[in-house]
């Protein structure tokens, strides 16, 4: 099923919508950083900066489509050793996950990135693809760090 193209008019209310939810989510929300919209004609997008724990600081990207609110976040480099039992490990999480999925990127780069249809856009919405991809981060970082690059890591045993 094809979802419709949202109209600029609905793709207007859309943007002030998600602004205005981020700005709540800034003054309220101590895991959210920072908030930003980079000067990109033709391009609703936003930037948003999340402290985290496991994983310090990273930002999770939203851009508004025709059809579609895409985000994605960087979740690290591709590993130095271990490949396989590494991509295992963020396979076998994508079965975990709601609304996401892990990706390799550019220089394979690992990604998590999902999107939803602008019909589905609203604040309890933006709120779950926020804190689901805050907490997948969390989660799934770290253990893939310590497979990926094992060696920079002492033997706890």
């Amino acid at each position: 099923m094809v979802t419709a193209a949202a109209s600029d008019d609905d793709l207007d209310r859309i943007e002030t919508q998600i602004d205005s939810w981020l700005a709540g989510e800034l003054a309220e929300n101590p895991t959210v950083a920072a908030v930003d919209r980079p000067d990109e004609p033709g391009l609703r997008r936003w930037f948003v900066r999340l402290r985290g724990e496991q994983k310090d600081t990273f930002t999770i990207w939203f851009t508004l489509r025709q059809r579609t609110l895409h985000y994605e976040t960087y979740v690290m480099p591709a590993p130095e050793e271990n490949h396989q039992a590494f991509y295992e490990h963020l396979l076998r999480r994508n079965l975990k996950l709601y609304g996401a999925a892990f990706t390799i990127g550019d220089e394979d780069a690992v990604f998590l990135v999902g999107q939803l249809p602008v019909s589905a856009i609203d604040e309890d919405e933006l709120d779950r693809v926020l804190g689901s991809m805050y907490a997948y981060v969390e989660r799934f970082f770290r253990p893939a760090l310590r497979i990926g690059y094992a060696s920079r890591f002492p033997d706890e045993s």
